[in-house]
């Protein structure tokens, strides 16, 4: 009687993966679903995509390759898989490597993305040291776009890159199991970017209190804004301008600033209650403020709403978003549960038609 042993030897694969699949937390999804299924190898960034190269049994790479196509981060577009053969190498774990630049070569960044659930929560909470930090986020969500300077996208070559982390917050960069895991943005109020209060950008001359203190730099903010003052935001994508929707006057010093006659502004609310009281909120309508990119939503006017009519004049709708940053909330409120200052702000760009980001005061 003659026996005969079936088994197979490992192979290894380069997997190169095109679409916007950096800044969405693919590398860490990459890293946890190659150590999941016992692959070794490793993941890097590159201008020309995510290059992967994987060792392991041909039947376990295939189902890798199942995970990259059917479970990838939701932020993430996959549009191109390449896979090619390569020798065996021997590799006995899975690393995330170095990102390479290729010359001539470019890589999708995705735009900045609206605050993640978890990341209000770390906001809302007290007992988190993130409570009320203006610029929270994670691999999930927080700046992109407006922060990169060069690919492929990593912390120093992006603006956070004159921000060192902290221990804390480099032990959750460094955590497979964080979902700050290799998040380029992660920052807190110990070594993060903070607020100051400019009163006149052309003199550089901060407010005359400790402009360290977020939270009295904030209440200072909506101190403005309650008197009516317009109030130069700058965040994500440059600069928003914000005044009182309720302030007929404000509003309307507005639009003769920004030279606009009639054209509608749009406004931010706090959260959909807040909409609520000046116009009709239908459920699509809520999904769409909802949704991660934080779309302006144009809704049906309440006719009894206290909003300005310079606001949108000779409309029967408004242009409304909920806030997409931490920073933006807290022009209504401090985090947690206060009622919010105002009903709705005026927010609309600082930047210049058809120029550049505007990001010097």
């Amino acid at each position: 009687m003659t026996l005969s042993y079936s088994f197979q030897l490992p192979v290894r694969r380069q997997i190169r993966v095109r679409g916007i699949v950096q800044g969405v937390g693919f590398r860490p999804f990459v890293y946890n679903s190659a150590q999941t299924l016992g692959l070794s190898g490793h993941v890097l960034n590159s201008s020309n995509g995510v290059f992967i190269e994987v060792e392991g049994l041909e039947a376990t790479i295939a189902h890798f390759l199942e995970t990259l196509r059917q479970k990838a981060p939701p932020l993430a577009q996959i549009d191109e898989i390449t896979v090619t053969e390569m020798p065996i190498v021997g590799d006995t774990s899975f690393i995330i490597r170095e990102s390479r630049a290729i010359a001539g070569q470019f890589a999708l960044i995705p735009s900045d993305i609206g605050t993640c659930e978890d990341c209000w929560r770390d906001f809302s909470d007290p007992a988190n040291r993130r409570y009320g930090y203006p610029f929270t986020n994670c691999t999930n969500c927080g700046p992109r776009y407006t922060i990169i300077q060069d690919i492929p996208y990593d912390r120093p070559k992006t603006t956070m890159a004159c921000f060192p982390m902290c221990a804390l917050c480099q032990s959750e960069y460094e955590n497979p199991k964080d979902r700050r895991f290799h998040a380029q943005p992660n920052a807190c109020p110990v070594c993060g970017p903070g607020l100051a209060l400019v009163q006149d950008p052309l003199l550089h001359e901060p407010a005359s209190f400790n402009a360290e203190d977020a939270l009295v730099v904030i209440r200072r903010g909506r101190a403005m804004l309650r008197e009516g003052r317009i109030v130069a935001v700058k965040g994500l994508g440059g600069f928003l301008l914000a005044c009182d929707a309720q302030n007929d006057e404000a509003v309307r010093a507005m639009r003769e600033r920004k030279r606009r006659s009639d054209k509608p502004f749009a406004v931010m609310a706090r959260d959909i209650d807040s909409i609520e009281q000046f116009c009709t909120v239908s459920e699509a309508d809520r999904a769409a403020l909802l949704d991660p990119r934080r779309a302006i939503v144009v809704l049906p006017r309440r006719p009894d709403t206290e909003i300005s009519e310079a606001v949108a004049p000779g409309n029967d709708t408004i242009g409304v978003m909920l806030p997409y940053t931490p920073l933006h909330y807290l022009l209504f409120s401090d985090a947690g549960d206060q009622p919010a200052e105002f009903a709705a702000l005026v927010m609309t760009s600082g930047n210049i038609s058809e120029e550049p980001i505007v990001t010097g005061n």
